[in-house]
Parts: structure tokens; C-alpha cells; sequence
């Protein structure tokens, strides 16, 4: 005679993480995966037009540099500016491949950067999507999806208006890498309710998408050791794990190999990534290193402080419902916050190798922290047996969040956004301008105009010459005088060329054109 126990769960009821929308039995599970995949394009599709109602124009420094060097790939002059300034941008191998494919597909031009910056934003929102809805539901995960869509956090974006973070819209490896590890978390949830050859594969697709998280952002590998945590927590055997580790080991592989044989060095990009940093810009405390998130959190929009609320959330409910979703949430957010901090400043005030006062730094946290603050409301909800109070206790939190959240983060988005109409302008006038042979400008603003001298293909239709100079530089350049000088009041904290230069006719300057919107402008002497 065979006898049988039953395993009980290491928190809270049993079967904590069954299904929560497990169809009846005559709804077929192809119904529920067509479900799945058409929600899924829903968030995508809800990206990429949030992405083109604000539409940023490319923007200079690290997006640019990125994009430049997934056109010259393989040939990446490490060694020489501007890449020798930014190694630890070009060489990840994750973000330069998408870029280089797309480029290939579209052109050079404005197109291929709007393309790479939306796959960016998909992967984010549709992972997000994804892992909490795999740990609470669909209405949980479009819920927070879509309070992740509004927040000013990947809403304002544009640096000449209100500029919070770049994010939504931007070539950079925060989104992207952080929706590849949410993923990933998803595809270990799944597999923590499958058996036998179903759960392998999901495995292998968790591996998958956490070693292509390291490629795409590195520091995203502090976070592997929570790994084994999700495995038990899960119910899933940790020698199952070597199913996770064999992808992202074959995938690091990959990595060395190609850093030899580009960069002649296999550790390229971890070397790039240990150089950056060093002593900070402004004063710096062990205290305010330990206060790095809530710093990040609070101090760039005061609806940052809905994450705060969120975590607090997740506390309390796991400790009222011992729910061991809430433990996984709350695990997650860890494995960033101990590394991200130490690293930020507690070890050693004096040299930091990252900022984790910069919001787009938490961006990896943010699904499990919002997910697991909204299902820990729903599980608090559940306890309540009788149906009419738990239906006012949402009818009351759906108020609230529209009135404390939905409206203020609507609002934040300037009623005239800029978007990128006065590079679009100065796009078409400078086409009808093939006479004029130059243009002077700041960095900042010549990267940008490389792809307004083209089409959106990336065509050239004005065969001049870009000048640029620091916008650090005390005073303009003497030879600025030759031709004109391509002019924005930066705002926030972008420091104003030359000292805060403001040409004007009463300082010998002639205008030759200005955008609709008074944005950009050209003047001469």
C-alpha cells in the first residue's frame, strides 16, 4: 500500500500560489493562453502610443552614444572618444544587438531610434504585465501596468519642459532590462504550478531571460542570488535550478566570447562597469547613501511616494495574510535595495559606483513593489467574508487611487507638450538650406540634430556641418561668429551655455528662424 502526505506550504495557506484564475473545466487552456497573448499585445499596443503622445526626440549623451556605436559595431573604438568616456554604455551586448538589428531594418535615422526605444518600453510594460498578473490575476496586472503607464516617472520625459527621468521613449538599458528580469520571475511562477517537461521549459525561458538581463543592464546580477529564494519559495526543487543556471551561463558565455573577439578583452563590460563611478558630485553621507531609494523615490515627483505606500503595503500584508507572494514581492525588492545601496555610497561615501538616488536605477523594482502593494490589498480584501463590505472597500479604494493618483499624474503631463514638433520644423527648414554650411551649437543639442539632418530613414537631406562646443565652456567659441548658433533655454538641471548666454537683438544677435512652440532657435551675429 502506497501511502501519501500532503506537503504543507512554508507560509500561509495551503496552495498559495494556485492559480487565481483557474478556468472552469470547459474552458479550454488554449482559450486562456489566446487570452493571455491578446492582453499582452493590448499592453503593448497602449506603450508604444503612450510613447508617440510624448514622443521625445533622441536624446544626446548616453542614448546617443548607444545608438552611434550599434551602427559602427563591431567596430567600437573603446579607446577613443567619445566611446572611451562611456565604455560601460557600448559594451552591452544586450541593448547594442536590438539597436544594430533595427538599424539594419530601418535606416540610421530617427525611425530605427523610435523602434529600439519602443521594443525597450514593451518588454517593461508587458513583463510587468506579465509577473504580477502570473502572482494575482488580470485585474491586479493591468491595474498596475496602468498605473505604471501614467506615472511622470515614464511620462515626463522631455528635458526641454519638465524633464523627471528619461525613460519611456529613450535608447537606454533601464526598461528593457529590467522588463527582461520581471520575465523572468514570471516564467519561475508559472513553472512553480507545472510538472515534468512543462516546467522545464519554463526554466529554460527563466534562464533565458535573466541572462539576457545581465547583457542588457549588468548590475541587474546583484539580483541572481534571490533566485534560489523564488525557487523555494515557489515549491519548485532547487536542483531544478541547474535548468535556470544553463541558459545564463550559455548566454555569459556568449558574452566573453564576444567582448575577446570585439573589444579584445572578455571582461570588457564588467571592467567598464567597476570603472564607473568614483567620487561623488555633490556631498555625500553614509546616511544619505542608506536614504538612496526614498530619496529616489520622493525627491524627483511626489507621486514617487505611491512606491513608498506600495512597500509599506506588501509589509503589512504579508505580515496579516502570510502569503508567500508577498514574501517573493518583498525578496525582490531586496536583492536590489542591499546591493544598490551599498553601492551608492554606505560603504564608502568617497567612491560610489552607483547612484541610487536616480530613479531610473529602481526601475526593476518597481513591478514587484507595485504588484505586490495592490495584491496585498486584494488578499487583505478576501479576508472580509461579506460580500457589501468588500465591495465598498473597493468602490472606496478605486476613488481614492483615481482622485490621489490617476488625476495628478494626468495633469503632470504638460498640456503643451513640446513632443519633438521643433526638430521636425527645423528638419524640414534645414532641407531648403543646403546653402548654408554650418551650424554651431553645444554637444547636447548636436547629437540630437544628427538626426534631424536626415530623414526619418536616415537619408541625408542637409549636407552641412554640425560644431559643437562643452556647453561647460565659460564663453562661445570666437569662430561661432561664422555661422549661426542653434539656441535652447535648458531647464531643470542642465547648466545654460556660456555662462547663461541669451542671444538677443540687443546683444548683436540676429534671429534667422524659431520653432512654432519658441523651443529651438537660430541666431547669428
Amino acid at each position: 500500500m502506497v501511502r501519501t502526505t500532503e506537503r504543507k506550504p512554508a507560509i500561509g495557506q495551503p496552495s498559495p500560489f494556485a492559480d487565481p484564475r483557474r478556468p472552469p473545466a470547459r474552458r479550454s487552456a488554449r482559450v486562456l493562453r489566446h487570452r493571455v497573448v491578446w492582453l499582452s499585445a493590448l499592453v503593448a499596443a497602449c506603450t508604444v502610443f503612450m510613447q508617440w503622445l510624448i514622443m521625445p526626440p533622441p536624446l544626446w549623451a548616453d542614448p546617443y552614444y548607444v545608438f552611434d556605436a550599434a551602427r559602427r559595431w563591431p567596430d567600437i573604438p573603446l579607446d577613443q572618444p567619445p566611446f572611451s568616456e562611456v565604455t560601460h554604455q557600448v559594451t552591452r551586448v544586450g541593448l547594442l544587438f536590438p539597436a544594430r538589428l533595427v538599424q539594419e531594418l530601418l535606416g540610421t535615422g530617427q525611425a530605427a531610434y523610435f523602434v529600439t526605444a519602443a521594443l525597450g518600453g514593451i518588454i517593461f510594460f508587458v513583463g510587468c504585465y506579465l509577473v504580477v498578473r502570473a502572482l494575482f490575476g488580470d485585474l491586479v496586472g493591468l491595474t498596475v501596468t496602468l498605473l505604471l503607464l501614467v506615472h511622470p516617472f515614464f511620462t515626463l520625459v522631455s528635458p526641454y519642459t519638465k524633464d523627471v527621468t528619461w525613460s519611456t521613449g529613450t535608447v537606454l538599458p533601464d526598461m528593457p532590462g529590467a522588463g527582461l528580469f520581471s520575465l523572468g520571475v514570471a516564467a519561475l511562477v508559472v513553472a512553480g504550478r507545472r510538472k515534468g517537461r512543462a516546467q522545464t521549459y519554463l526554466l529554460l525561458a527563466a534562464g533565458m531571460c535573466f541572462g539576457y538581463s545581465y547583457l542588457v543592464r549588468e548590475f541587474l546580477a546583484f539580483m541572481f542570488p534571490a533566485i534560489p529564494v523564488f525557487l523555494l519559495l515557489l515549491r519548485i526543487p532547487v536542483r531544478r535550478l541547474v535548468f535556470v543556471a544553463g541558459p545564463m551561463l550559455g548566454l555569459l558565455a556568449i558574452n566573453l566570447l564576444h567582448n575577446t573577439l570585439v573589444f579584445g578583452d572578455p571582461l570588457a563590460e564588467l571592467r567598464a562597469a567597476a570603472d564607473h563611478g568614483g567620487a561623488p558630485t555633490e556631498r555625500l553621507s553614509r546616511g544619505l547613501a542608506l536614504d538612496s531609494f526614498v530619496r529616489a523615490m520622493h525627491d524627483w515627483h511626489p507621486l514617487g511616494v505611491v512606491f513608498l505606500v506600495a512597500l509599506g503595503l506588501n509589509i503589512v500584508g504579508l505580515a496579516v495574510t502570510r502569503d508567500r507572494r508577498l514574501a517573493l514581492t518583498l525578496v525582490w525588492f531586496v536583492a536590489l535595495w542591499a546591493p544598490l545601496t551599498l553601492n551608492s555610497g554606505l560603504l564608502n561615501p568617497n567612491d560610489i559606483s552607483l547612484r541610487g538616488w536616480l530613479v531610473r536605477y529602481w526601475f526593476s523594482v518597481l513591478p514587484a513593489l507595485a504588484g505586490g502593494g495592490l495584491g496585498a490589498l486584494v488578499l487583505m480584501a478576501k479576508r472580509v467574508t461579506r460580500p457589501r463590505p468588500r465591495a465598498a472597500m473597493v468602490a472606496a479604494f478605486a476613488a481614492v487611487l483615481a482622485a490621489t493618483y490617476l488625476l495628478p499624474a494626468a495633469k503632470a503631463i504638460p498640456t503643451a507638450l513640446p513632443r519633438d514638433r521643433a526638430w521636425n520644423e527645423l528638419r524640414v527648414w534645414l532641407s531648403g538650406h543646403n546653402d548654408m554650411p554650418q551650424i554651431w551649437t553645444d554637444e547636447r543639442l548636436g547629437q540630437t540634430l544628427t538626426y534631424y539632418t536626415r530623414s526619418v530613414w536616415g537619408d541625408p537631406l542637409w549636407r552641412g556641418k554640425i560644431q559643437t562646443f562643452p556647453q561647460q565652456d565659460p564663453v562661445l567659441p570666437a569662430a561661432v561668429g561664422q555661422g549661426p548658433l542653434l539656441f535652447t533655454r535648458w531647464h531643470d538641471s542642465e547648466p545654460q551655455i556660456a555662462g547663461g548666454l541669451r542671444p538677443s537683438a540687443e546683444t548683436g544677435w540676429r534671429l534667422v528662424w524659431r520653432s512654432s512652440d519658441d523651443i529651438l532657435e537660430l541666431w547669428d551675429r
